[in-house]
């Protein structure tokens, strides 16, 4: 018997998230026209729960994997050795010994564990089933091990392609699209806790396309793939963004002028790293080999962490979260150091083959120079200062304008500062808009 195909996947352009934007579908405006039926939209209820569920369960399964090997590297076993956790000699042999792990996995595995991160966003490619595994484990030897990178891009590819190849598996008249926006929605929502930033994502990518229905329509499936894999993640992890700053009122003048110094400050020094991005991938490249490109990654980066201290290792969540506790800790330098310490490692992990994804450690980079603004000038709020920071760092890293928007608001919970951020991303978003991204082409030229 011939399966049916799903209404969500055969109308699924209308909200494909990772699909090019055609030029002359630019230069159009959108249009709407008769809204989708309830009868069509509900038979995609149940594909997207359940696509959203399993996205949920493949993050949470690679992080704690991750997690329980992190803490036998950086615990158990520089203590049978008698080695300080955070020494100098164990970061640089943790940092080297990732890097010759990580490059056998590249080397040897099938399909050389993807594509080439530097060349690679959110908008995932498709991967054949049999470079999954791979891909896997090299992502979680990169959270396990050290390297300044999160683990959003190829969870988010190895989520769209297991959608994909099990959606065509039992639907084989569907469109590979319509899975591939179901999982890319589901593991944005799981990866931040809620199915808002999700729903911002697709809804900038269906910016300038032509729509024939109504946006909430082709929102209907992709929202509810996030809601379940951000409600999974919630219930099993019960993860959080609010960095407990110290508490922000009703914003001043001062708090204006602080956040539009702040965001553009950080969007400055982002575009710095994105600038940057082409040499370095350029000079790790000429290394030709992972087994040379990754271990000589791993070096640098742990000369880095000794020059930064131990708060510039790894995705930077938890370390963001020690900042945080207490605002006054660190001196100006300290935190300015960390601040381009963490970006410098960002910039190299991403450069030489780490697999990851950059925006969690790009959140470390802005709180840390938001505290470093609250420690120069202390009539910067620290919340105004770690927000601003974190919107200008990210619009410059992702050019995703949503969600660096969200990630910078739910980092302090104040309505208040709500207002100031969506001030505070213009001249942000002017400093960034039609200059290179921090993502290559196959050439090794920048992507604009």
């Amino acid at each position: 018997m011939r399966c049916k195909p799903l209404p969500l996947l055969s109308l699924s352009y209308l909200y494909r998230v990772r699909v090019a934007q055609d030029s002359t579908q630019r230069a159009g405006t959108a249009v709407t026209g008769p809204a989708t039926t309830a009868r069509t939209l509900l038979p995609t209820l149940v594909p997207a729960l359940l696509v959203g569920v399993v996205t949920s369960l493949v993050l949470l399964g690679v992080s704690t994997a991750a997690e329980e090997l992190q803490h036998v590297l950086w615990g158990n076993l520089p203590d049978a050795l008698g080695i300080g956790r955070y020494s100098v000699l164990w970061m640089c042999v943790m940092l080297v010994a990732t890097g010759v792990a990580v490059g056998l996995v590249v080397w040897r595995a099938p399909g050389h564990a993807g594509p080439d991160p530097a060349t690679t966003g959110l908008d995932a490619p498709v991967l054949p089933p049999a470079v999954l595994p791979g891909l896997l484990l090299a992502t979680a030897l990169v959270l396990a091990g050290g390297p300044s990178l999160g683990p959003e891009n190829p969870i988010i590819a190895v989520n769209v392609s297991l959608a994909v190849w099990a959606g065509l598996r039992f639907f084989p008249r569907t469109e590979e699209r319509g899975w591939a926006a179901l999982a890319e929605a589901g593991t944005i929502g799981a990866l931040f806790g809620t199915p808002v930033a999700a729903a911002l994502v697709i809804s900038e990518a269906l910016a300038g396309q032509r729509i024939r229905g109504r946006l909430w329509d082709s929102l209907f499936a992709p929202l509810a793939a996030a809601g379940a894999g951000s409600l999974t993640t919630a219930l099993v992890s019960e993860p959080g963004f609010d960095l407990r700053l110290p508490p922000f009122g009703h914003p001043g003048w001062t708090d204006l002028l602080a956040s539009l110094v702040v965001a553009s400050v950080g969007a400055v020094l982002g575009m710095c790293a994105v600038y940057a991005f082409p040499f370095v991938h350029g000079a790790f490249s000429r290394l030709r080999h992972p087994m040379l490109m990754l271990p000589a990654g791993g070096a640098v980066l742990g000369l880095l962490a000794a020059l930064g201290g131990h708060l510039t290792l790894f995705k930077g969540l938890d370390e963001i979260a020690e900042l945080a506790r207490d605002p006054d800790g660190w001196t100006a330098g300290g935190f300015a150091t960390m601040t381009v310490v963490k970006l410098a490692a960002l910039l190299v992990a991403a450069s030489c083959g780490f697999r990851g994804g950059r925006i969690f450690p790009a959140v470390f980079v802005g709180t840390a120079l938001g505290l470093c603004a609250h420690a120069l000038v202390p009539g910067v709020h620290p919340a105004v200062g770690v927000s601003a920071a974190v919107l200008g760092i990210l619009l410059a890293i992702t050019r995703q304008g949503w969600v660096s928007l969200f990630v910078a608001a739910v980092l302090v919970a104040s309505p208040g500062m709500l207002a100031l951020l969506c001030i505070a991303s213009l001249p942000a978003w002017l400093l960034v808009t039609g200059r290179p991204q921090m993502q290559l082409r196959a050439d090794g030229t920048a992507v604009r």
